[in-house]
C-alpha cells in the first residue's frame, strides 16, 4: 500500500477540506479516502494500522539496549510521528518510553499522539514528556539514573541541544548519550535535520552523508541509522 502522503498529512488535508468546503470532518475524510483508492476512511484507517503496527514492531526489533539512533528526514515527512509510534510500540511491549522536546509543546505533542489514534491516558505513567528548555545530555542523563534496561528515549532533535551557551558542545554532549546508552542498557533516538542540499541530491533516501550539522560531531558514534522519506523507511547499522 502507498499513499500519496503520510496519514497525519491526509487528515490536516481532511480538515482544511472540511472547513473549505463546510462540511463534516467525516464527509472530507471520506473524500480524502477515496482519493487515495478506498471507499471509506476507515478502510483506509484499518489497513493503515495494520501495517503501522508491523512497521513499529519491526523497527523495535531491530534496536537493542545500548543503541544510539539517528532519525532522519527532511521537513513534513513524519520523523516526529515515527519517533512518537516507536515510543508508543515499546509501551505496548511492557516497556517505558520517554520523549524529550525542545521543539514543541505539549500542546503540540498531544494532537500529533492524536493524529496517529493514540489516547495519551492509554499510555498511563509509562510515557514521560518533558518540554523543558533545559533539555541536553546531562539533563537527560541526570532524569534517567534510575529507568529500566530497555526503555527508549526519543529526543527532539539533534541540532537544538547545544543552542543554550551554557550546554556542553554538541559532540560532547553525543558522546555522552552513547556511554550512557551503554551503560544503562537504553535505546537512545536522536531526530535529526537533514540538510536542504539533499532535495537536489536524486537519492531516495536521505543518508548519513546528508545529516545537517551546524556544529561538528562523530556519526560513527551512532550505531544504527534510520531515515524517511515518501513514506517509507530505510534502516542501517552504523558500520
Amino acid at each position: 500500500m502507498r499513499l500519496s502522503a503520510p496519514v497525519f498529512q491526509l487528515k490536516r488535508s481532511a480538515k482544511s477540506l472540511s472547513r473549505k468546503e463546510n462540511i463534516s470532518l467525516n464527509l472530507a475524510l471520506d473524500c480524502i479516502a477515496k482519493k487515495e483508492g478506498f471507499q471509506s476512511w476507515s478502510l483506509l484507517a484499518a489497513r493503515v494500522s495494520a501495517s503501522r503496527s508491523s512497521n513499529e514492531l519491526e523497527l523495535l526489533s531491530r534496536l537493542t539496549p545500548g543503541d544510539l539512533v539517528l532519525l532522519g528526514a527532511r521537513p513534513r515527512q513524519g520523523k516526529t510521528m515515527t519517533g512518537l509510534k516507536l515510543i508508543v510500540t515499546a509501551i505496548k511491549d511492557g516497556r517505558q518510553g520517554f520523549f524529550y522536546t525542545l521543539e514543541y509543546t505539549l500542546k503540540d505533542v498531544l494532537n500529533r499522539l492524536e493524529e496517529i489514534d493514540v489516547n495519551p491516558a492509554t499510555l498511563a505513567d509509562n510515557f514521560k514528556l518533558d518540554t523543558s528548555d533545559n533539555i541536553c545530555a546531562p539533563y537527560i542523563i541526570d532524569q534517567l539514573q534510575s529507568v529500566p534496561c530497555g526503555t527508549v528515549i526519543v529526543i527532539d532533535y539533534l541540532q537544538l541541544l547545544d543552542q543554550k551557551r551554557q550546554n556542553p558542545k554538541l559532540s560532547t554532549q553525543v558522546s555522552e548519550l552513547k556511554s550512557f546508552a551503554c551503560k544503562a542498557g537504553l535505546i537512545v533516538v536522536l531526530i535529526t535535520q537533514i540538510d536542504r542540499t539533499y532535495d537536489l541530491s536524486g537519492k531516495s533516501h536521505p543518508d548519513i552523508s546528508d545529516v545537517r550539522l551546524p556544529n561538528p560531531i562523530d556519526l560513527t558514534l551512532f550505531t544504527k541509522t534510520c531515515f524517511l522519506h515518501n513514506g517509507e523507511i530505510q534502516f542501517q547499522t552504523v558500520v
